[in-house]
This record gives structure tokens, sequence and C-alpha cells, in this order.
């Protein structure tokens, strides 16, 4: 997409199935617009009278065995072929890093807006805070090790547990704090959307550069545009092109 191209067109661009898109974001100082197009969408959808006409596409059963499918694959394979063996190194190097369990288990929303318990390594000092504060690049919470854990997204692994559990899947919306959840509800219109489809390790808003927190309300409006543009258009293309962007990030490329 041109960068003079505004996000409004985002839905006429994309009526089938959407290829990937960049929105240039707010940290690089570049302001993305308002998707009018999908307001109006979501506002057709809020209406009662029309609930029974809109659909999602992950509202057909079908459409859920496949990405089901794909995640009890890659989550078995991840499980399997890399957390096995990762587990036990990473549990004594957190030890001997700080006191504290190996695992971070957090009260987190999912699909429907129900409660389940995201796991992760381990990455800041045990603290009273973990469940209100969001994380920031200079947090005194975070441990030595725990700084190369989240800047390598190694911290996030365990989740893996959780998509194979059902509770997540591989890609997605990235599953806030419950606080977080009940603070956003009342400030962005349309915000319990991103709940229409399950939670995921990494999401479209990752993909496109939205990682790490959330200075500002607009900035979680530009990651709940996203993440309610993938629930409306979710195919299996996009998962794919979400994963290989995240994988190219992760890589440095």
């Amino acid at each position: 997409m041109d960068q003079e191209k505004s996000s409004s067109e985002l839905t006429d661009i994309f009526p089938k199935p959407p290829e990937m898109f960049v929105i240039k974001g707010r940290q690089n100082g570049n302001v993305s617009s308002p998707m009018p197009s999908l307001y109006a969408e979501l506002k057709k959808f809020a209406d009662k009278r029309n609930r029974t006409t809109f659909q999602l596409p992950l509202d057909n059963l079908t459409k859920r065995i496949i990405k089901r499918s794909a995640d009890i694959f890659l989550s078995s394979l991840v499980i399997v072929g890399i957390l096995s063996w990762l587990i036990p190194i990473m549990a004594l190097l957190i030890k001997l890093d700080s006191k504290g369990p190996v695992f971070f288990l957090q009260k987190r929303n999912k699909r429907g807006g129900k409660i389940f318990t995201c796991i992760k390594f381990r990455s800041m000092v045990e603290n009273e805070d973990a469940d209100l504060l969001q994380a920031t690049a200079d947090d005194e919470r975070i441990t030595k090790l725990g700084h190369f854990l989240r800047n390598h997204y190694l911290d996030e692994l365990p989740q893996f547990f959780n998509v194979f559990a059902g509770d997540m899947s591989f890609i997605g919306p990235r599953p806030h704090m419950v606080s977080d959840n009940s603070k956003y509800e009342g400030l962005i219109e349309f915000y319990e959307y991103r709940h229409k489809v399950k939670p995921g390790i990494t999401g479209l808003s990752q993909a496109m550069g939205y990682v790490g927190e959330t200075k500002n309300l607009q900035a979680m409006k530009d990651r709940v545009q996203l993440d309610i543009f993938y629930a409306r258009h979710w195919s299996l293309s996009l998962d794919l092109k979400i994963l290989w962007y995240t994988l190219r990030k992760i890589a440095g490329l």
C-alpha cells in the first residue's frame, strides 16, 4: 500500500480474503487514519436488528476446524521439538537469575471474553503490580535474563501450551491483561469485538510493528483497529502472511 493511501480504503482494497498490508505506525511518526468503512460496518454489527445477518469468517465451523487443526499441528511441533528440551534449560537460567517461579501465570481474556491462564516464562521479579501495570522499555522489574527473553520473544513460547489446550491460537489478537480490557472497553468503541476470535501468540498488530508498551490511548486504538480488521477478514492466507512477517521481525529482517 502506498504511504499516501488512507487506511479508510482497506475494506475496499480487500473485498476478498486480504493480502498483507502495511500501515505506517505512530512509533515511526506517521499517523494512521481511521477506518470509516470498517467503522460503519461495525456500527451495523452493533445494531441488534442486523446481528443475525452479520457473519465473521470464523463463525463458519469449517474454517474454525481448519484453523484449529493448524494450531494443534504447529503447537505439537513446538512443544515436542523445542519446549521439551528448552524448558529445563530456561528453568535453570531463570532460577539462577532471580528468585521466584519459572513460569509467570496471568489471568487474561480469551474468545467471548472468558478468562484463561496465560503462561509465559517469568521475565520480571515478583511484584504486586504485575496484573495492573504494563512493562516499559526501562522497567526496573525486568530481570537481566528477562530483557534477553523479551527482546527475542522467548518469554512467549510457553503459550504454545495455551494454543494446544484451545485457549489461544497461533495467530490472533494478543490477549491483554484483564485490567487493561476493563479499562479500554469503556474508552474505545467496539473494543470487545477483538474477543470475537481467539487471542494469539502473534497477530496482525504485532506484524505491523505494534509491540511492547502502549504509551497512549491512540496507540491502543490503532492496535484494536487492526485486531478488528483481522477478525472481520480472517483467512488462512492472512495467517500465513502474519506468520511470515513475524518471523522476519524476530530474525531482524
